[in-house]
C-alpha cells in the first residue's frame, strides 16, 4: 500500500505544524547546550507530555489521543528536524516503555503504569540489550527465578534508553526463566537494581543511556509481562514498531542536513559567487533530496500498512535500512559542503553527523534489516 506525503490528512498536516512549532520555540535555541553539557530536558520532555506527543497512539481511556501510528511518525520526525536527542526519547518513551505494557499487560499492570507513561508524566524502559547479547537477542543471559510470591532477577543490560532519569518509572526487562525468555516489569527504585552511571556517548548528548545491574533483585510475581517464555516473541513485535520509528527519526534528520546544507550553500561565497552555484555542491543537494524523498516515503508506507492491519514487518526493515543510511550519508555531504564549518560543534551538521551513526545501531542494525528483508525475499535461512 503505497503512500505519498500528499496522501497523509489535512488534520496530520496540521499536527506536523504544531509539533515544527513547539520543536522551533521550545528545543531550538536550548539544544546546543543540551549537547554541550550533556543535559538530559526534563522540563521539555514534561512539555512534550502536556502538548499529548507522549499519549499520541493510545486510546482515550488511559489518557491518550487515539491518534494512528502515522501521526506518532509526523511527531518524531518533525523533533529530528531539530534535535535526534529529543526525538528519541519520545520514539523510546512510547514504542518501548509505554508500548509493552499496553500491548501485553494484564488491566492492573496498565492501570498501574499507563496514565503516567500516556501523560509524559513519567518515562518507561525496555531492557533487552545485554553486554554480550545485543543483535543476538536469544544469547539472554539475565536470569529470574520464581521465589515464592517474587521474581529475583540477576544480570546485566547495556544502553537502556530512559533508564535513569529522574522521571523513570518502569524498565521492561527480559530474563531467561523456567518458562524460557520473558518479559518482567521492574519498578525505578527496586531494590537489587543499580542503574549505572551515563554513557559518554558520540552523539544524542541529550539522551538519557544506563547500563542497568540486578543482583537478586526483587519484584512481585504479579510483573510478569504477558505469559511466561513470550519475552522474546513480545520483543520482536515491539521492534517491528520501533525501526519504523527510528526510520521517521532518520528522515527528520536527513531533511536537516538537506535544510542546513542548502541554506549555507546560498549564504557562502567563493569565487565570485554563492558555492550553491557549483555542480560539485548542488548535486550533492540534488541526491540529498532524492534520498530524503524516498526514504520518507517507505517510512509512511510501512506506517500506514500497520495503521491499516496489514503485515509490515518487511517493509519496516526496508525503510528502517534505507533511511538511516541515507541519514548517515546526508550528514556526511552535509558536514563537506560546509566545510571547515562543518567540522566545528556550534554548527548544526557537526551534531547531526555526531547523532546519526547510531541510527544505523539500534533498534537492530543494518546487516539485520538486510537479514530479516532477505528471508521475507524467502532466501535461506
Amino acid at each position: 500500500m503505497p503512500i505519498c506525503m500528499d496522501e497523509l490528512s489535512a488534520e496530520q498536516e496540521a499536527f506536523r505544524k504544531v509539533v515544527r512549532d513547539f520543536a522551533q520555540r521550545e528545543v531550538a535555541p536550548h539544544v546546543h547546550a543540551w549537547d554541550r553539557d550533556h543535559t538530559f530536558p526534563l522540563d521539555t520532555v514534561r512539555a512534550m507530555g502536556e502538548l499529548g506527543l507522549f499519549g499520541l497512539p493510545f486510546p482515550e481511556e488511559w489518557g491518550g489521543s487515539g491518534a494512528d501510528f502515522t501521526t506518532l511518525c509526523v511527531a518524531i520526525e518533525e523533533l529530528a528536524r531539530v534535535d535526534s536527542s529529543v526525538a528519541i526519547t519520545l520514539s523510546a518513551g512510547v514504542g518501548l516503555g509505554a508500548n509493552p505494557i499496553y500491548c501485553f499487560g494484564t488491566e492492573d499492570q496498565k492501570a498501574t503504569w499507563l496514565p503516567d507513561l500516556v501523560a509524559g508524566r513519567a518515562l518507561g524502559a525496555f531492557g533487552l540489550t545485554e553486554p554480550d547479547a545485543g543483535s543476538d537477542a536469544g544469547a539472554t543471559r539475565t536470569r529470574a527465578v520464581p521465589d515464592g510470591e517474587n521474581w529475583v532477577i540477576d544480570g546485566a543490560k547495556a544502553f537502556i534508553t530512559n533508564s535513569g532519569t529522574a522521571i523513570t518509572s518502569v524498565i521492561t526487562v527480559t530474563a531467561r526463566t523456567p518458562g524460557g525468555v520473558s518479559a518482567i516489569l521492574v519498578p525505578a527504585g527496586s531494590p537489587g537494581l543499580t542503574v549505572e552511571p551515563p554513557y559518554e556517548k558520540m552523539g544524542w548528548h541529550a539522551s538519557d543511556t544506563h547500563g542497568l545491574l540486578f543482583d537478586a533483585c526483587r519484584v512481585p510475581a504479579a510483573n510478569l509481562l504477558g505469559a511466561e517464555g513470550n519475552g522474546f516473541r513480545q520483543f520482536l513485535a515491539i521492534l517491528d514498531d520501533g525501526r519504523i520509528a527510528i526510520a521517521a527519526l532518520a528522515v527528520g534528520l536527513a531533511q536537516a542536513c538537506l535544510d542546513e546544507s542548502v541554506k549555507y550553500a546560498n549564504g557562502r561565497m567563493a569565487f565570485g559567487g554563492p558555492i550553491g552555484r557549483n555542480q560539485a555542491v548542488a548535486f550533492k543537494c540534488a541526491d540529498m533530496a532524492v534520498a530524503v524523498e524516498a526514504a520518507r516515503a517507505l517510512v509512511y508506507q510501512a506506517a500506514a500498512r500497520k495503521d491499516h492491519g496489514l503485515p509490515f514487518k518487511q517493509e519496516a526493515a526496508m525503510a528502517k535500512l534505507f533511511a538511516t543510511e541515507a541519514a548517515v550519508a546526508a550528514t556526511r555531504e552535509a558536514t563537506q559542503i560546509h566545510g571547515g564549518y562543518g567540522f566545528i560543534d556550534e554548527t548544526p551538521v557537526a551534531r547531526y553527523y555526531r547523532d546519526a551513526k547510531i541510527l544505523e545501531i539500534g533498534e537492530g542494525t543494518s546487516e539485520i534489516q538486510r537479514l530479516v528483508i532477505s528471508r521475507g525475499l524467502g532466501l535461506p535461512v
